[in-house]
């Protein structure tokens, strides 16, 4: 496995809902060495809705390094000798093989008991191309007919995207829709900013596409695992200010 890097979101649960980009992991499991740094991200949440520093990570703009993998992150995946593991990680579509850093890439790791989400940075290859895979938002504040659509998806079935400017939560938005018009849910709003720009200029020939439906009982918030792949012509993606680490 290379290395990747992760970013860590934090919500404000209590005012806004508004989701931050507070820290930065870089992970290189083969040697193996970890590495965690708070980025500008963080700085705005303190300022704008009181977020806290972590106890693991106490000081804003100080490197940290392991060789291990930190426990924040650790304690987000399920341990393989659970006897529902082969589950967990096959609503990914990943394998009893899959490193702790992929299934967080996929999973996300969230809990019921914290506001915090984990994300894969968005990585553009030399030819602009971009693939990434995420489980479908939102889909449960949809109605009825919406809901018995999604249900009714087979793998590998061509979804279409559609930009929303006037979402009332966040502004900008990137509905995913089937063929036949049904809109299903949301994209995850870390792929916006970096993708609204490519959608309104006409470039990017971006298609997204049915990986794998998770029927009941898996998690809700595992319902639809979905692909999208396109080309990103301007600069690398998750590299505005908030993503910008504190710690050279």
């Amino acid at each position: 496995m290379t290395a990747k890097t992760l970013f860590l979101a934090w919500q404000d649960q209590d005012r806004t809902r508004r989701w931050f980009p507070i820290g930065r992991l870089d992970a290189d499991p083969t040697r193996p060495l970890y590495r965690f740094r708070y980025i500008r991200g963080a700085e705005d949440a303190r300022c704008q809705a009181g977020f806290r520093l972590l106890d693991d990570f106490p000081q804003l703009k100080a490197d940290y390094l392991s060789g291990e993998l930190f426990p924040l992150f650790k304690n987000r995946v399920m341990t393989p000798g659970r006897p529902d593991f082969q589950d967990y990680i096959r609503h990914m579509d990943l394998t009893g093989v899959a490193d702790p850093i992929e299934i967080l890439e996929v999973g996300g790791g969230t809990r019921a008991t914290d506001a915090f989400e984990v994300f894969p940075k968005l990585e553009k290859q030399a030819d602009g191309a971009i693939r990434c895979r995420f489980f479908l938002h939102g889909w449960r504040h949809l109605n009825n007919e919406a809901q018995t659509r999604l249900e009714r998806l087979a793998p590998g079935e061509k979804l279409n995207l559609a930009l929303e400017l006037t979402n009332p939560a966040t502004g900008h938005a990137l509905q995913i829709q089937t063929t036949d018009y049904v809109m299903i849910g949301w994209a995850p709003r870390y792929l916006v900013r970096d993708l609204t720009s490519a959608i309104l200029d006409g470039e990017g020939n971006f298609t997204a596409q049915t990986v794998r439906l998770n029927p009941v009982p898996a998690p809700s918030r595992q319902r639809l695992l979905v692909e999208l792949s396109g080309r990103l012509t301007g600069e690398e993606p998750m590299t505005t200010a908030d993503f910008e680490p504190l710690a050279a």
